[in-house]
């Protein structure tokens, strides 16, 4: 608790001590999102007391703080992730600490394979809910009411108004484009890795009910219930990760998708953060 503290109130040193309303943690393509935002302090992570460094390719590992869409956004350019080997705690701290600069509603992004087959390489999907197949929780361990309750209620992980709101805008967006703007929308199943998973095992997970998969998102979210921060979860799909069907993947064939994507991303967002109620 006192890591997240001076963490927090560091940044608010930079900043001016300006309430935030909303927060946006940028997965593995998606980091240029921050480049929309206005009026921008950036901050890299190694320069913040007590945060860890982001070690992947695709993740500039910095915070940008300012205008975007007449709000107050601070955008994490780059996350951490298990595998880098930090805890899950650590994984989480960054939640934590925009929970304590004022942010009450988190928009997640990520790149996750397909495992619904109705779904294509290049579209997006809503995140309704996730399985947790990382084999860890951020939770564990002492619970410091500060932060939140000992139990967290998970029914509703991902905000139904918020995720009603994103559908509005698609619809909208199609409509001005001329052609639809596919929304998918499913459950994320989160994996550790770092390796992509085998045949044998992405067919379990989408008998489990997995449509999408990926190896990040899930502890965030938890941490963000925990803290009593509303989530939006959006998905871009960057490959197809079909049991049967499985071809070789290697991370840059999933970052050129999510650049390919990235236009109709970026306006998706910036659409939600001017319309979302942060404060509702």
């Amino acid at each position: 608790m006192q890591n997240i503290q001076e963490s927090a109130q560091w940044i608010g040193d930079q900043i001016g001590r300006q309430r935030l309303d909303i927060g946006l943690i940028l997965g593995s393509g998606l980091g240029d999102m921050a480049e929309q935002i206005e009026q921008a302090t950036v901050i890299p992570y190694s320069d913040i007391p007590h945060f860890p460094v982001s070690t992947v390719e695709g993740h500039a590992g910095q915070f940008v703080i300012g205008k975007l869409e007449g709000k107050n956004v601070i955008a994490m350019q780059g996350r951490f992730h298990y595998y880098e080997g930090y805890s899950m705690k650590k994984v989480v701290f960054p939640v934590y600490v925009m929970r304590q600069l004022g942010v009450r509603t988190l928009v997640i992004t990520n790149a996750a394979g397909g495992m619904n087959r109705s779904f294509q390489a290049g579209e997006l999907m809503l995140i309704s809910d996730h399985i947790n197949m990382t084999g860890d929780n951020p939770l564990i361990g002492v619970n410091h009411p500060e932060l939140g309750v000992r139990f967290p209620d998970m029914s509703e992980a991902y905000n139904r108004g918020y995720r009603a709101l994103a559908k509005r805008i698609a619809e909208q967006m199609g409509e001005e484009r001329g052609s639809a703007v596919r929304l998918q929308e499913g459950v994320y199943a989160g994996i550790s890795g770092p390796n992509y998973l085998p045949p044998a095992e992405l067919t379990m997970l989408a008998r489990l009910g997995g449509d999408a998969i990926g190896m990040s998102t899930v502890g965030e979210v938890i941490a963000a219930r925990h803290a009593g921060l509303k989530v939006l979860g959006i998905s871009c799909i960057t490959d197809m990760a079909v049991g049967e069907e499985l071809e070789p993947l290697t991370h840059d064939q999933v970052v050129a998708v999510a650049n390919r994507t990235k236009p109709v991303f970026i306006e998706l967002v910036k659409r939600f953060v001017r319309e979302v109620d942060s404060e509702a």
